[in-house]
């Protein structure tokens, strides 16, 4: 099919949603020419107005957010004329399914779907009090991480960090509440949570972390961040002292080191090449909820790839054998935490303009770790269909009913 008729098909399925109820959002990415005061990145949701629905647009620039209200059917005929030439990604999200639209400058239009994202319909009122992610009361530690002048404002230079907080904070937001977490009856008498960010760096998003569950949602919860580096771990947790960051805690530490309770969260981002799947196994091993991985760097894997049929004659080219080695060994860790007992999924983080590291695996466990079989045997089948002799995540496919994680 061609670019207009794949486009009239994902028009036609957002319409659907919106007529039975099952809409959750909408995004639109990948700029295909830049133009003055196009927005990098457009997002949508339905509410009501006036007892008609409407679409909500939220028009990210650089520096501003501009947000338009139309009604459906204008709505579609608007987004209809962007993805023309404007965008070169769609993502649709319903409680049924999730559908992506990719239009390259080059190569064949896609339209592709996964399970859905979200399971429940967000409320349509459009006077509902605003959850602002980022309030005044985060202003203390984006201005003492650099991200914001005295003022509160962001530095232009900063621009791509605070929108990634931000991002991380809606996926987290979304997680959070698939594992039941994000509110509390009896705060004084729940259990604290305990979250560890693995690799942690300058702490931005540990930092965000801490602001949703300790200060938006009033969570007891403890918050630890990792990091190799001791100039960063003593900055960082000078910060969170100053601010008098109840449960947040900056360590020495590498993924694999680290002294960590029991979890309930195990977060690492951008650790590089097998670090990821050093993470995975300690969340894995720690008996976490909730896993999520931002992987950066898939060198493992590439130099054993020897694939057959029609793959192996375009490996001559370097870039399709390095998204080659990406793809498989992601694709490995999404089938290694399915064995382990987590639902799972992979997407986009932030849009790829930002960067090209921008996929992330999440994984939320549902079930007991190494019972079924057949996902242990498609890790197998999927290796040997690439000729991957080796994966760091190999160790758990000894694993089974009798030999869990703790």
């Amino acid at each position: 099919m061609d670019r207009a008729e794949l486009t009239s098909q994902w028009i036609d399925k957002l319409a659907a949603s919106l007529a039975d109820g099952s809409f959750v959002r909408l995004v639109l990415s990948g700029v295909a020419q830049p133009v003055a005061d196009r927005p990098g990145r457009v997002l949508a949701r339905c509410v009501d107005l006036q007892g008609e629905a409407h679409l909500s647009f939220t028009l990210r620039h650089p520096t501003r957010d501009v947000t338009r209200n139309l009604p459906v059917i204008a709505g579609l005929e608007w987004l209809r004329e962007q993805l023309s030439g404007s965008y070169r990604n769609a993502l649709l999200c319903t409680v049924r399914r999730d559908w992506q639209l990719f239009l390259p400058d080059q190569g064949a239009p896609k339209l592709v779907s996964h399970k859905p994202s979200v399971r429940e319909v967000p409320d349509r009122s459009h006077d509902r009090e605003r959850s602002c992610l980022l309030d005044d009361s985060a202003r203390d530690w984006l201005h003492g991480l650099g991200v914001t002048d005295e003022s509160g404002q962001v530095r232009d230079r900063m621009a791509d960090k605070y929108r990634q907080i931000h991002r991380y904070l809606e996926i987290l937001t979304h997680l959070a509440k698939d594992c039941g977490w994000a509110t509390v009856p009896d705060a004084a008498s729940a259990e604290k949570l305990v979250i560890a960010d693995m690799g942690c760096g300058k702490g931005y998003l540990t930092f965000g972390a801490w602001q949703l569950f300790h200060r938006q949602w009033r969570k007891p919860m403890r918050v630890l961040g990792v990091e190799t580096r001791p100039e960063l771990v003593k900055l960082t947790d000078a910060l969170a002292q100053k601010i008098n960051a109840t449960g947040l805690k900056f360590m020495p530490g590498t993924i694999e080191s680290a002294e960590l309770p029991k979890v309930d969260a195990l977060i690492a981002l951008h650790a590089c090449d097998t670090a990821t799947d050093h993470a995975l196994l300690r969340g894995i091993e720690l008996g976490a909820k909730l896993i999520v991985v931002a992987p950066c760097c898939h060198q493992e894997v590439r130099s054993q790839l020897k694939p057959t049929g029609a793959i192996a004659s375009v490996l001559h080219h370097g870039l399709m054998e390095e998204r080659l080695a990406e793809w498989a060994t992601d694709g490995l860790r999404a089938l290694a935490l399915e064995w382990a007992g987590y639902r799972t999924k992979v997407f986009e983080f932030i849009s790829s303009e930002h960067t090209g590291k921008n996929l992330m695996i999440s994984a939320i466990r549902e079930r007991e770790p190494f019972q079924d079989g057949a996902v242990r045997q498609r890790m197998v089948d999927f290796k040997n269909s690439l000729g991957i002799r080796h994966q760091a995540l190999d160790g758990l496919l000894d694993r089974d009913a009798n030999r869990s994680a703790r």
